[in-house]
């Protein structure tokens, strides 16, 4: 995957602030946790559905793309998870392979949550970059600690992972390598961006039957913004006998009345 050492901004040892924090979701921990309980709480997950093994949620501002994640997370509320991963695309710096950060923690509104250690040596040993880089400007993996936090509560490590343009059999190699250490994987990706609200259905849908059908071939590339983490997934799901679940689509017009250029959103399980 293109193994480098850069430490960038944050830094070994330091700890990287929120950047979404009162755009995305609110600033104030109060006001956030608030926020997160009221969309878990109107979540329709049944008391009998089985454990996922991972989940596909979206990244978008939670007024927009909130209810959807909630889905997801609402199949993980209350579980017992001590280790997890959570990989998302690089919006802002170019990225070939994958990153892990160099920062030893990422602030929230709601706590700080550790970058375990051993996971990121595992995924450095699989050739995965450390880089802060990617990982300063972004806000597909910040925006899923509030949910995860509330979720989950705190007592839990991550290893937030930014993949760039890599081959799904390379994102499910680092899966394979890392999935006997942890509890949970978490995939952060929107769907199909800017198109009328009729052509956006059109698009997810055709997206969401490629999911069900582990079809990493099938995510095309303009279907998500995470398409890479997104194929890994299906890769790994493919190799590891997972059965996915459709649990939500939804777009920004959902929320915002405006079906002339929305952004798609899904949740998926996988068990």
């Amino acid at each position: 995957m293109g193994r480098e050492e850069t430490a960038g901004p944050a830094g070994r040892g330091l700890s990287r602030p929120p950047v979404a924090a009162g755009t995305f979701y609110p600033a104030e921990g109060g006001d956030l946790a608030r926020t997160v309980d009221a969309l878990l709480d109107a979540a329709n997950a049944a008391v009998d559905e089985p454990r996922p093994r991972a989940i596909v949620v979206p990244h978008a501002g939670y007024v927009y793309s909130g209810s959807v994640a909630a889905q997801g997370y609402a199949r993980v509320r209350g579980l017992e998870v001590r280790r997890l991963v959570v990989l998302g695309p690089a919006h802002f710096v170019p990225l070939r392979g994958a990153a892990v950060p160099a920062a030893s923690a990422w602030r929230t509104p709601l706590g700080t949550i550790a970058v375990d250690p051993e996971l990121r040596e595992a995924a450095v040993a699989a050739d995965v970059s450390v880089d802060d880089r990617p990982h300063a400007p972004e806000h597909a993996i910040e925006v899923q600690l509030p949910f995860l936090l509330r979720a989950l509560g705190p007592d839990w490590t991550f290893l937030p992972v930014a993949v760039g343009l890599t081959p799904a059999g390379s994102v499910a190699d680092l899966l394979d390598r890392l999935a006997n250490d942890i509890d949970l994987l978490v995939v952060s990706t929107d769907l199909s961006h800017y198109l009328d609200e009729v052509s956006a259905h059109r698009i997810d849908e055709r997206t969401a039957r490629a999911v069900l059908r582990l079809d990493a071939e099938g995510i095309g590339e303009d279907a998500a913004c995470g398409r890479y983490p997104l194929r890994g997934l299906l890769e790994f799901a493919s190799r590891r006998g997972l059965t996915p679940r459709l649990l939500r689509l939804g777009t920004s017009a959902d929320a915002s009345g405006d079906p002339s250029s929305v952004v798609g959103y899904g949740a998926f399980a996988f068990t």
